[in-house]
């Protein structure tokens, strides 16, 4: 039986891969077009083979992210579209095509230049338009330019002037420099547009300047607020008083050598990347206080210790998933590991000894990869995904892993998923699948044998896609590449002011209260401005109470080696989003290791486990507050590079993620399969 999708497709998928040898080739109907902002037009689209006929083979349409929509989005069994494209943002975009195909490397690509005129430059606003300003300080501004389609135009040349630059006057920065009392006119202008207001310059009654903390001593990565105040004569505190903070320093040499180096925010917080002794200033309108502090290193490395190791040399690994088993298996432990880029493979391991992990059943499908695998916390049911079937009706699979050691093919959902699922995650009795890139579907497995869509969720925005979701409390989050993190209610818990738990600490449970499966709403989003976001993971600080989601991006510059039987060379990080105010949530933090990619994440308690590709796995200290670059902190408990000299490619580390389980770190690595290691905790012994 759980061969039966393998055996039956396998003639189909000989034919389908001897089918996609043939040279094929996208035909637009015209060679660019032009559109104006929230115009549509419409182009026709063929795949053709060689002979010029239609390719009988599907293919993808992609509008650029936040610039184009394209509808439909997949083209006709037969190889045709006719695509009603939409501008949403001016300037050279792109329409793109690319075949879905079984094989990865038989994939085509084409792109057709959309050209978005600019439209007139309507209006400018300013950050702030303050009445008052006191002589001696520096003021910041910024401003948004406008056009007539009511679209920002960041790209526009906005010129600050002062109307008396010897009372006070602008640098090239946008920073005004209050000189003398007296009263001015501020008008910023860009292409005909302008905006202006009246500020009037004081005398500035400051005095002293008081930094407020009695904090001497800080580990690398621990924040400390200087809290400075403004004084006036009286020992008053002047609140509207801006403040400049530096910092200087002398680092400890350490083990490398490194210089002084740290972060110091316009609201005075500072977090220091190196051992030493750093002064700490606060100054405005020609006062300045000074703090010294003892920076120390913060010294949370630990030993890791490879417990055990399950070689896959054949194919390349793609995601894991560990669970307890039930019934008879209770006392043991499970684990399951994907395959990419190979035949349809879903390995199930016996875990229960660490040191001797056996595969003890595999499951092969239809499919080239089976990329993400996830079982049900009950321990009955688990879902492998599909992209590459032989005759294209990919999406996933259902599992009965009741019996481990007999898994069965509960039933393959197919429907509307041509394009594949990439990943998928099982919540309660429900099935979120993230389809062809472009929506998660929700599906029904009350009965595993007979599941049925009851929900989608899908963005409205131009050339939206999709890679990810994570389920939390009943709260999806997605990660949308340019757009972001999204927040969706799908079922969470209504919040109870009587609940003392820490759940009552994410505020996004407040919101909740109105979604289901049927009806997902969505509570809070942040875009990324890099247009890579690839994983999400909620983090409630168990030291700080803030709310975070950590977002990962990926981003493959040299492209994905292991279609060469390559090493890979990716880059990437992950965002640590500050969730606390869920309308406006703000970017803090960052862990980012130089010169590796970022895949998959876990967080338990205050400590993150990451799946770093060729960075191997690390394991990091995020307790306390957040702030600038983590990497830098010191802030590394461990890392394990999981090379194998007989390795899919071997002597290659690719960490695709890992799972926290039990006492273990169990992690997947591209190349060379499955592991378990453990943190090893230094007992320390009192002298004699």
């Amino acid at each position: 039986m759980k061969n039966l999708l393998y055996i039956l497709l396998s003639s189909a998928l000989l034919f389908a891969q001897e089918k996609e040898k043939e040279t094929f080739r996208f035909e637009f109907e015209q060679d660019s077009l032009e559109i104006n902002v929230g115009q549509e037009k419409q182009i026709t689209i063929r795949l053709l083979n060689e002979d010029g006929d239609l390719a009988q083979n599907p293919f993808y349409v992609f509008g650029q992210r936040k610039a184009l929509s394209a509808s439909p989005r997949i083209s006709d069994s037969t190889g045709l579209a006719v695509v009603t494209v939409k501008a949403f943002k001016p300037g050279r975009a792109y329409l793109r095509t690319r075949t879905i195909t079984v094989n990865r490397n038989d994939r085509i690509s084409d792109r057709l230049l959309i050209n978005v005129p600019y439209p007139p430059l309507d209006r400018i606003v300013f950050d702030k338009m303050p009445k008052k300003l006191y002589a001696g300080t520096v003021t910041s501004f910024e401003v948004e330019v406008f056009d007539k389609a009511n679209l920002s135009r960041p790209d526009a040349d906005v010129v600050l002037k002062s109307s008396k630059n010897s009372v006070a006057s602008f640098d090239k920065f946008m920073n005004l420099e209050a000189k003398k009392p007296g009263k001015i006119t501020v008008t910023a202008s860009a292409d005909g547009v302008k905006k202006s207001f009246k500020v009037n310059i004081v005398k500035n009654p400051t005095q002293k300047i008081a930094i407020n903390s009695n904090v001497t001593e800080i580990r690398t990565g621990d924040v400390l607020n200087m809290n400075a105040k403004a004084l006036d004569k009286r020992g008053k505190v002047l609140n509207d008083v801006p403040i400049s903070y530096s910092y200087t320093g002398q680092a400890d040499y350490g083990t490398f050598g490194l210089p002084t180096s740290g972060l110091i925010t316009d609201d005075g917080r500072f977090v220091a990347e190196t051992a030493g002794m750093y002064t700490l200033s606060a100054s405005s309108a020609g006062f300045s206080s000074q703090k010294r502090v003892k920076v120390v290193p913060r010294n949370v490395e630990k030993k890791i210790k490879l417990i055990g190791h399950g070689l896959i040399t054949d194919v390349f690994t793609s995601d894991l998933w560990v669970w307890p088993g039930i019934g008879k298996h209770e006392g043991k432990d499970f684990a399951v590991t994907g395959t990419w880029g190979a035949n349809g493979e879903a390995y199930f391991w016996d875990v229960t000894d660490p040191t001797d992990m056996k595969i003890i059943d595999t499951v092969t499908v239809d499919a080239r990869t089976v990329n993400d695998v996830k079982i049900s916390e009950d321990g009955k049911v688990g879902v492998i995904t599909r992209e590459g079937a032989s005759n294209r009706k990919n999406g996933f699979v259902i599992l009965d892993v009741k019996r481990s050691y007999d898994v069965k093919i509960a039933a393959a959902y197919n429907d509307d998923m041509t394009g594949g699922v990439h990943n998928a995650f099982i919540y309660e009795n429900h099935v979120y699948a993230v389809n062809n890139g472009r929506k998660y579907d929700i599906i029904n497995i009350d009965d595993p044998y007979n599941p049925r869509r009851v929900g989608v969720y899908e963005l409205d925005t131009p050339g939206h896609s999709i890679h990810d979701v994570w389920i939390e409390n009943g709260i999806a989050y997605s990660s949308n590449w340019a757009d972001g993190i999204v927040a969706v209610d799908i079922g969470a818990k209504k919040f109870d002011e009587a609940d003392r738990s820490s759940l009552q600490y994410n505020p996004l449970l407040a919101k909740a209260g109105q979604g289901s499966p049927s009806n997902p709403v969505k509570l809070a989003e942040l875009g990324d401005p890099t247009g890579r976001n690839h994983a999400a993971f909620p983090f409630l600080s168990k030291s700080t109470g803030k709310f975070y989601v950590i977002g990962g991006d990926e981003i493959f510059p040299w492209g994905i080696g292991a279609l060469k039987d390559e090493p890979s060379n990716p880059r990437g990080g992950y965002h640590f989003l500050n969730f606390s105010d869920p309308e406006n949530p703000v970017e803090e933090a960052i862990y980012q290791v130089p010169e590796a990619g970022s895949h998959n994440m876990w967080i338990v308690g205050d400590t993150l486990i990451t799946g770093n590709y060729q960075g191997g796995l690390r394991i990091v200290d995020i307790s306390g507050e957040l702030l600038g670059d983590i990497y830098k902190q010191g802030r590394e408990i461990g890392v394990y590079l999981s090379q194998h000299e007989n390795g899919r490619i071997p002597n290659s580390p690719m960490v695709w993620g890992a799972q926290p389980y039990k006492e273990y770190i169990f992690f997947a690595d591209m190349n060379s399969g499955l592991y378990c290691i453990v943190i090893e905790n230094e007992e320390k012994t009192e002298a004699p």
